[in-house]
């Protein structure tokens, strides 16, 4: 049986912060999803061109799993349920896939913010998992 410890605060001000940034991922996938053609022609002409690309059903809902389930696991690790760690695992493998495919298939401007999405999915999978470890996770 393991003893809970006292919740660190640096365990909250992790927790925040990685929901702040899926909550990012969540508007970043609304925007695209709900993005109209009218809204798209007042970007500049770089930006209309992400917006056109056609990406397979899956590559969407991808996107949609990794920032939902990365924003409720982050909620689940705020409330300290063991839960938030395979939530983040299912979310971890579907920003793999959606990056992946992306970095694989359309050429980007930058290949930073995909490589920092990974990084950070390997990181919360890590401490959640961590966090289950020293008993702050039930």
């Amino acid at each position: 049986m393991k003893i809970q410890r006292k919740t660190s605060t640096k365990f909250y001000i992790i927790a925040v912060l990685a929901l702040i940034w899926n909550l990012m991922g969540v508007g970043a996938y609304l925007v695209q999803a709900f993005m109209t053609e009218e809204m798209i022609a007042t970007l500049p002409e770089e930006q209309q061109a992400e917006f056109l690309i056609e990406y397979p059903a899956w590559h969407t809902a991808f996107f949609a799993l990794a920032v939902f389930g990365g924003a409720l696991a982050c909620f689940l690790l705020l409330a300290k349920k063991k839960m938030a760690y395979y939530l983040f695992i299912i979310s971890g493998i579907c920003a793999f896939a959606h990056q992946g495919y992306s970095l694989a298939t359309v050429e980007l401007s930058s290949i930073v913010m995909p490589i920092m999405i990974i990084i950070f999915c390997i990181f919360l999978i890590w401490y959640s998992k961590r966090c289950i470890t020293e008993g702050l996770l039930k």
